[in-house]
């Protein structure tokens, strides 16, 4: 066994994982916002130079994976996977994204959790012994998720106060056994969560039961406290769901403070872009991961972050049909020191 098993969930990686190299890319509405400076890229076309939205998101991807790659200095044949998703039907932002890169290639489903899933699985395999270097990474869109699951954007439908922002982002993380870090300790796997709620338009109260479930175990499970992380993130919950997630901690005797907040919460000014509820959507946790946060860790100014993006795994089939949402979150400890 190279891994520890500390739980029913969590794993303590025997030889923590570096994070090499890291990118993002974002459009519009996320140059207009605070962690602007903090993108490898920003876009004003929403096409991103292509002949649809979807075939702009796929050019996202291949910019965050290039962009990654030259970061880290190394090359596609480096690559021992990818492991990469979206929210579109059968990920072919992803796929059509990926194909021309020739590296071996995982396609994965977690909803917003994707980047979290991703980042897990990737860090399991290089300290299993599996891989050396794999790339984690996720995208969303605005217009192909209103177009896939709510209204196209053309027909200017009202948007409900819960309601989030899909970010128009990508971001990439390529993963490695060499280099100075930052580096995941900790790998905790989710369990999908559903307390019935049904409204599309109220992500966030959604997927909060799953947040607080898999943070619940990541403290059980390490024997932690929230005071031992400099920051706590989930994605993308919002206003309503990070209120509903530390409403729950409070209830058990436990206030996490100042040092957590949500991803959806800080991609947007909320003020200034309308935002509502405030982000949602894959690319808005991997985005702010793989620019603001990982580049504040290199930055010294924070030295552990638990990370805990979340997903809603719903389609437009299962609302159709009456179905609740169920919730997913998968998290990962990212340390700037590499040990346990």
């Amino acid at each position: 066994m190279t891994a520890k098993r500390l739980g029913r969930q969590t794993v303590a990686l025997s030889d923590p994982v570096s994070v090499l190299s890291f990118a993002n890319i974002g459009g519009k509405q996320e140059a207009r916002g605070p962690l602007a400076g903090y993108f490898d890229e920003l876009n004003s076309d929403a096409y991103f130079g292509q002949k649809s939205w979807e075939k702009g998101e796929s050019a996202m991807q291949q910019f965050a994976l290039s962009r990654a790659m030259e970061k880290g200095g190394i090359t596609a044949e480096e690559v021992d996977c990818v492991l990469a998703g979206d929210l579109l039907n059968q990920c072919i932002g992803t796929s059509f994204g990926l194909r021309d890169f020739k590296i071996p290639f995982y396609g994965l489903y977690g909803a917003c959790s994707t980047m979290g899933e991703s980042l897990s699985l990737a860090a399991l395999l290089i300290d299993g012994g599996f891989a050396s270097i794999v790339a984690a990474m996720t995208s969303s869109h605005f217009c192909t998720a209103e177009r896939q699951y709510r209204m196209p954007v053309l027909y200017g439908n009202q948007r409900t106060p819960t309601a989030q922002w899909t970010a128009t982002a990508s971001g990439c993380c390529i993963l490695s056994r060499r280099g100075d870090g930052p580096y995941i300790t900790h790998v905790t796997c989710g369990r999908i969560v559903d307390l019935g709620i049904k409204d599309a338009n109220n992500m966030g109260a959604a997927m909060a039961p799953a947040a607080y479930d898999t943070l619940s175990a990541v403290l059980r499970e390490t024997h932690t406290t929230p005071e031992d992380y400099d920051l706590i993130l989930t994605g993308d919950l919002g206003e309503l769901g990070r209120d509903i997630v530390a409403d729950f901690f409070r209830e058990d005797g436990i206030d996490l403070g100042r040092r957590y907040t949500d991803c959806g919460l800080l991609l947007y000014d909320r003020e200034e872009q309308d935002m509502h509820a405030g982000a949602s959507g894959c690319g808005c946790s991997a985005a702010v991961l793989s620019g603001y946060v990982l580049g504040g860790m290199r930055a010294g100014r924070w030295e552990k972050v638990l990370f805990a993006p979340t997903g809603a795994l719903l389609s437009p089939t299962s609302s159709f049909q009456g179905e609740s949402i169920p919730g997913i979150c998968h998290a990962v400890v990212i340390s700037s020191k590499k040990e346990n």
